[in-house]
C-alpha cells in the first residue's frame, strides 16, 4: 500500500499527543484530556475514517509537576502504535523516541514489528530529549552533540534493516557485535521519518536523515524561512526534505466563543506551576522555540506546548491552514483540549472547507 504520507493530499493532517493526559495543554479544566485508553480508541477511529494521515504521540517519561503533573500519565509510543494497528485500517501510526533512551538494535526490532502489524503504515518520529530530570531517570546525562548521536542512531537501523548479514560497528556513541535484526521493515530503507527540531543542528540531521522536518514557528508567514532553509540543506545531500508544523485548536461557531474558551483554559485556568516548570526546563536545554516565543506567548505553551494557536471559526481554521500550505508546509498536526469531545466538530466543519480550498480530495 501506499503510505499515508504519500498519499494525494496536497495538505495532510495529524492528530497529536493523544496518548498523554492533558494532550499538548497544561490546564486544570475539568474536561482536559484523560488519555485513557478506550477514548484513544473511539479518536483514532474517527481520524482513520475521515482520511487523518497520521496519528503522533509524544514521548514523555516524567510529569511537568504543578497540580495536574501533566504528562505523567502517557502511553509508551511503540506499543502504543502497535496496538493502534489492529484497530485501524489506513491512517499513519508513528512512534516517538527519544534517541538515548532507547538503543538502535530494540528500536529497529519495535519499529519493524509496528509495521508488519500495521501492514505497512509505521512511522518515526525521531527527537533528541532536552529534559534533564528525564535522563536522570536512566541513568544518563544530556550530550553536548545530541544530532550526532542520532545520526549514528539511525544509520544502525537503516544498516539493521539492509545488511545481508550480521556485522560489527564501532561508532562514538555505540559499539555492537554481529548485529542483526529480522524481521525487516516493509518500507525501504525503513519507515517514513519525521524529525522535531528547530535548531540549525536539528535541521541539519534532518536534511541528512529524515524525510519531513517537524518544526514550530512565530507567525505563519516566518516559517517560510524555515522550509527555504531546509529545502538548501536537503538539497546540498542530494535529498528531499518536507516540512510539517503542528497547531493546538479551539473551532467554534462564533469567534468569540472560541476566542473566550481559549482565554478560559490557556490563561484563566492555566496550571502555572506546570507551566513554569515546563518553560524555564525548554527555555534552559531545549531549541525547540526562538527566545521571543518564550517571552511573549505564554499563553501558546498553557494552550499547546509553544505550538501555533488555530483559534476561532471553522472558516478561520481552514483560511489559516490555507495560508500554511501557500507558505509551503506539507501539512500539520492539530491537538485539542478535549480530543474526543472536539474532533467530530473539527472534522465535519472545517474538512470540506479544506477540500472546496483543494488542499484535500
Amino acid at each position: 500500500m501506499t503510505h499515508p504520507m504519500h498519499g494525494a493530499n496536497r495538505f495532510k493532517l495529524g492528530i497529536f499527543s493523544a496518548n498523554a493526559d492533558g494532550g499538548l495543554t497544561l490546564t486544570k479544566v475539568p474536561e482536559r484530556w484523560p488519555a485513557r485508553w478506550p477514548e484513544i480508541v473511539q479518536v483514532v477511529q474517527m481520524a482513520d475514517a475521515a482520511g487523518i494521515e497520521f496519528f503522533l504521540p509524544i514521548a514523555r517519561w516524567k510529569g511537568f509537576e504543578g497540580e495536574t503533573n501533566s504528562r505523567q500519565h502517557s502511553f509508551e509510543t511503540f506499543t502504543f502504535a502497535a496496538a493502534l494497528a489492529g484497530v485501524t485500517r489506513n491512517i499513519a501510526l508513528f512512534s516517538t523516541v527519544h534517541v538515548p533512551m532507547v538503543h538502535p538494535i530494540f528500536a529497529a526490532k519495535a519499529l519493524a514489528t509496528v509495521d508488519h502489524a500495521s501492514g505497512g503504515r509505521a512511522g518515526l518520529n525521531i527527537v533528541a530529549g532536552w529534559n534533564p530530570d528525564e535522563f536522570a531517570m536512566f541513568g544518563l546525562e544530556r550530550t553536548d552533540a545530541p544530532y550526532e548521536q542520532a545520526a549514528e542512531w539511525i544509520s544502525l537501523i537503516e544498516r539493521l534493516y539492509t545488511a545481508p548479514e550480521p556485522f560489527d560497528f564501532e561508532g562514538k556513541f555505540y559499539s555492537v557485535k554481529g548485529a542483526v535484526t529480522a524481521p525487516k521493515s516493509l518500507q525501504s530503507p525503513r519507515p517514513v521519518v519525521l524529525n522535531a527540531a528547530f535548531s540549525p543542528p536539528g535541521r541539519a540531521f534532518a536534511a541528512a536523515h529524515a524525510d519531513y522536518l517537524f518544526t514550530t514557528f512565530v507567525d505563519i508567514e516566518g516559517g517560510r524561512e524555515t522550509i527555504s532553509d531546509i529545502s538548501a540543506r536537503a538539497a546540498e545531500a542530494g535529498r528531499s526534505v518536507g516540512t510539517y508544523t503542528t497547531t493546538h485548536v479551539v473551532c467554534r461557531p462564533s469567534q468569540d466563543e472560541a476566542e473566550a474558551y481559549y482565554e478560559r483554559y490557556a490563561v484563566t485556568e492555566a496550571d502555572q506551576g506546570a507551566l513554569d516548570y515546563h518553560t524555564s526546563q525548554k527555555m534552559k536545554h531545549a531549541a525547540s522555540h526562538d527566545p521571543e516565543t518564550f517571552a511573549r506567548h505564554q499563553k501558546r505553551f498553557a494552550g499547546g506546548a509553544g505550538t501555533y494557536p488555530l483559534v476561532g471559526t471553522p472558516e478561520h481554521i481552514a483560511a489559516e491552514m490555507v495560508r500554511m500550505a501557500d507558505a509551503g508546509f506539507a501539512g500539520t498536526t492539530v491537538s485539542f483540549v478535549n480530543f474526543l469531545d472536539e474532533l467530530p466538530y473539527f472534522l465535519a466543519e472545517v474538512l470540506p472547507l479544506l477540500r472546496e480550498a483543494g488542499l484535500r480530495q
